[in-house]
């Protein structure tokens, strides 16, 4: 069902909108698809294979745990009817629990069966098309961390994230190689209203970067505002024949899905855009704390919310998502980089293979309160099993710090180069007669260094990947320039890649056309704080 713009839209923004998408559909139809940087790849090929850590049999029962789960405890809807009447209309059985909650049990495959007309791959586009980004099968890509109320640097500690934050972070994040999305809420800008900042949210993606991101998902009103946006920015006949923004849905483990998420699911299906279906589990608090009892509620939950987009649109892209998280059972901390949830992050992706659905999972994860040793050996724990399980968007790739609650601009910083390193991993190795390189030995023997060969002349600019922050130089170099560490280093690379940011070109009509919508929807509504 098209999502129409709405009737009200002023034939002002409307003119100015469609004059700057011409210019910008001119240059879409004359792009060769290729950036001009040529380590700017839009996303990741993968060129080695997944990690299986199950057997078939184990795999079997997980999913049939989550079958059961569907079947006989069900899945808890509230406050939202219309999706109710959908799964009843489907084959859910409904029982009405009072106060608009709803507690719904669906027979074993019939989740997994409304699941058959999600794609498998997909392409999201960015304003730029050399940045549009393939979702799902061996494709891959890495978006910045989501969801902070606290930002951090070295220079001023941590602090609540401001719209000033958000733009830095985002102008970061465009400026990496290794980054192929511009992610979502980077940091919660908490100096402009909760019902306003999603529009300037949105508006510094789309200003900033050139990149594919993610739109509002906290209120359904603020969902229509995300897409009709990216109407303005694409022309809605595009939207709606295209995914071009997606939204990022938290069930309310355990096995609750609440009216704002399942409304914003709704809208971002019906306008034929994409969205990501996430329980946030707590093993030992809402989630059973041995990690395959955690990995089949994880299934029940998400595969829920990918089929009411199936529901409401067949075919509108739908990712399962799987963000699985250990407890420190002493002071009931959550943990983060643990070996067991990196473990459960392998299992969804055979899960995700079996199912032939997209996946989000895991991302550079650290509880650690600065981005320092334990936060890149977290970090390093949960981002390996991203890759390794075959994941296809990993949402916070780099900046994760607190357990999630602070965005670190080091850390990010850090994260960025790792990514860097997990390019060079991901494309695995190529053997053949160049690669053998029998040539560098015969060329002078035994004895004699390789430095001024041929084929260590041909290769040498290329043949490693090289780090942007490590320091490889010897102790007595390193202690003569400073003794600078990796959070310093950081620190600096941050400042310096602000100093030297430009912006992506965007035409000043479209740019007009959204402020000009941004400026309405605020007049029409009075601030609110919470």
């Amino acid at each position: 069902m098209p999502h129409a713009a709405p009737a009200e839209l002023p034939a002002s923004i409307t003119r100015r909108a469609r004059a700057g998408r011409t210019a910008m559909q001119a240059r879409r139809g004359a792009s060769s698809g290729r950036d001009a940087n040529p380590l700017h790849v839009p996303y990741i090929t993968r060129g080695i294979p997944t990690h299986d850590l199950l057997s078939d049999e184990a795999l079997d029962g997980i999913i049939a745990t989550a079958d059961r789960i569907l079947a006989e405890i069900g899945i808890e809807f509230r406050e939202d009817p219309e999706t109710v009447r959908l799964f009843q209309q489907a084959g859910g059985k409904a029982r009405d629990l009072g106060d608009d909650r709803w507690n719904l049990t669906f027979e074993p495959g019939l989740i997994r069966g409304l699941l058959a007309t999600a794609p498998a791959e997909f392409t999201q586009h960015a304003r730029n098309p050399a940045r549009s980004v393939r979702i799902g099968g061996r494709s891959m890509v890495f978006a910045p961390a989501y969801g902070s109320p606290f930002v951090m640097d070295l220079d001023k500690g941590r602090r609540y994230g401001t719209i000033e934050d958000f733009r830095n972070l985002v102008k970061l994040a465009q400026s990496s190689p290794w980054l192929h999305h511009s992610g979502g809420t980077i940091c919660e800008p908490t100096d402009v209203p909760v019902n306003k900042r999603h529009l300037d949210m949105v508006h510094a993606h789309i200003r900033y970067s050139d990149r594919a991101f993610l739109g509002s998902i906290t209120a359904p009103e603020r969902a229509e505002d995300s897409i009709e946006m990216c109407r303005i920015l694409f022309g809605a006949d595009f939207v709606d024949r295209n995914c071009v923004i997606m939204g990022n849905f938290n069930s309310t483990s355990p096995l609750v899905w609440d009216g704002v998420s399942t409304r914003g699911i709704r809208a971002y299906a019906a306008a034929n855009q994409g969205s990501i279906h996430l329980p946030f589990l707590l093993g030992g608090a809402v989630s059973p704390l041995t990690m395959p009892g955690a990995i089949a509620q994880c299934l029940a939950e998400s595969m829920v919310g990918c089929a009411l987009t199936q529901l409401v649109r067949p075919g509108a892209p739908a990712i399962l998502g799987s963000f699985l998280s250990s407890m420190s059972l002493r002071t009931g901390s959550p943990t983060f980089g643990t070996p067991e949830p990196a473990l459960g992050s392998l299992v969804m992706g055979q899960i995700a293979r079996r199912l032939n659905m997209p996946l989000r999972c895991a991302g550079n994860f650290s509880t650690s309160k600065l981005p320092d040793a334990q936060a890149m050996t977290q970090s390093m724990m949960s981002m390996m099993s991203a890759v390794n399980c075959g994941a296809n968007f990993i949402l916070h790739s780099a900046g994760f710090l607190d357990g999630l609650l602070s965005m670190s601009y080091e850390k990010m910083m850090l994260d960025m180069d790792l990514c860097g390193a997990l390019h060079a991993w991901l494309r695995g190795l190529e053997v053949n007669e160049d690669t053998l390189a029998f040539e560098a030995l015969a060329e002078k023997g035994p004895g004699e260094h390789l430095f001024g060969c041929a084929h260590t002349l041909r290769h040498y600019q290329t043949a490693y990947w090289d780090s942007a922050l490590d320091d490889n130089d010897t102790h007595e170099t390193w202690s003569e320039a400073g003794g600078v560490d990796a959070m310093t280093r950081a620190n600096r690379a941050w400042k310096e890649t602000l100093a030297t940011y430009e912006a992506p070109p965007l035409d000043p009509a479209i740019d007009g056309a959204l402020c000009d919508f941004i400026a309405r929807r605020k007049a029409a509504m009075p601030d609110a704080w919470y």
